[in-house]
């Protein structure tokens, strides 16, 4: 990270982020090309170790590259407020993101598959669900083990007074 003073390693912080953002960005790689699709997650973080839940229909391109290249990026944000400046160059934006590295694995036993859906229903709802078995055959899960991440602040400028 270039800029130190904008990292968040305060496990709370990072907790604070994960709840609050709705969609991962998951990149992908299919040879030479790369691939990212925005996806609604959930994750477990337990002793710094993250994991990530994501579901979606049973077939499709994404799966595809999965078979063939485990690896994969994830990147989120929140908080994004827009703020301006006196010059274009003073313009920007405020933000809390995450983003990081792993391996993504499709879950294939069911008991999994249904904790990995209550999780990511939980995560997007604050609401406990359970799947039975029919519900989850009719779903991809992918699970995505984290083998590094960061997160990072950009906070809003100062305000300062006309004329300064």
């Amino acid at each position: 990270m270039r800029k130190r003073e904008r990292e968040i390693t305060e496990p709370s912080e990072i907790l604070a982020i994960l709840d609050e953002c709705k969609i991962l960005h998951l990149g992908l790689s299919d040879g030479d090309q790369p691939y990212v699709v925005p996806l609604n997650y959930g994750y477990l973080l337990e002793d710094g170790k993250l994991t990530f839940y994501l579901h979606g229909a049973t077939e499709g391109y994404k799966y595809e590259v999965l078979q063939k290249n485990p690896k994969v990026s994830f990147a989120m944000e929140c908080g994004v407020i827009p703020f301006e400046g006196t010059a274009a160059c003073q313009y920007g934006m405020s933000y809390r993101s995450l983003m990081g590295k792993g391996t993504a694995k499709l879950v294939t036993d069911t008991d999994e598959k249904q904790l990995g859906l209550s999780i990511l229903m939980k995560t997007q709802t604050g609401k406990d669900f359970s799947f039975n078995e029919k519900l989850v055959s009719i779903v991809n899960v992918i699970k995505i083990t984290a083998d590094s991440y960061s997160a990072k602040k950009r906070p809003l400028p100062p305000k300062t007074s006309a004329g300064n």
